[in-house]
């Protein structure tokens, strides 16, 4: 049985009106989460790295019911037609397949 996935998504925005073309994407592609089953888990704007070298203006994530969920989603004709919202609106992302992890 496929497991559930989680998604870390951080994401920098274009200067100019990257946010909103991303706003326009976030709309576009919400029947294509709810479809998938997928959720926002959180969301977060970074203040200050302490430690590191690491400013997104905002990361998340996001919860898949399966890998399987995913893939459908991301590989379907409807993601396709709006995938280019995603990528006009950023100058850089970084996308990690995570799991829960349990401290010993």
């Amino acid at each position: 049985m496929d497991e559930p996935i989680f998604m870390l998504n951080a994401l920098w925005f274009k200067k100019d009106g990257g946010l909103g073309k991303y706003m326009e994407y976030g709309a576009a592609i919400a029947p294509l989460f709810k479809a998938a089953g997928a959720e926002v888990k959180d969301n977060y704007s970074p203040e200050e790295s302490l430690v590191g070298d690491w400013d997104p203006d905002v990361f998340f994530v996001v919860r898949y019911p399966s890998k399987a969920a995913f893939m459908t989603m991301v590989n379907s004709p409807e993601y396709a037609k709006v995938k280019h919202l995603r990528e006009e609106a950023l100058d850089n992302s970084f996308l990690v397949r995570c799991k829960p992890f349990e401290w010993v």
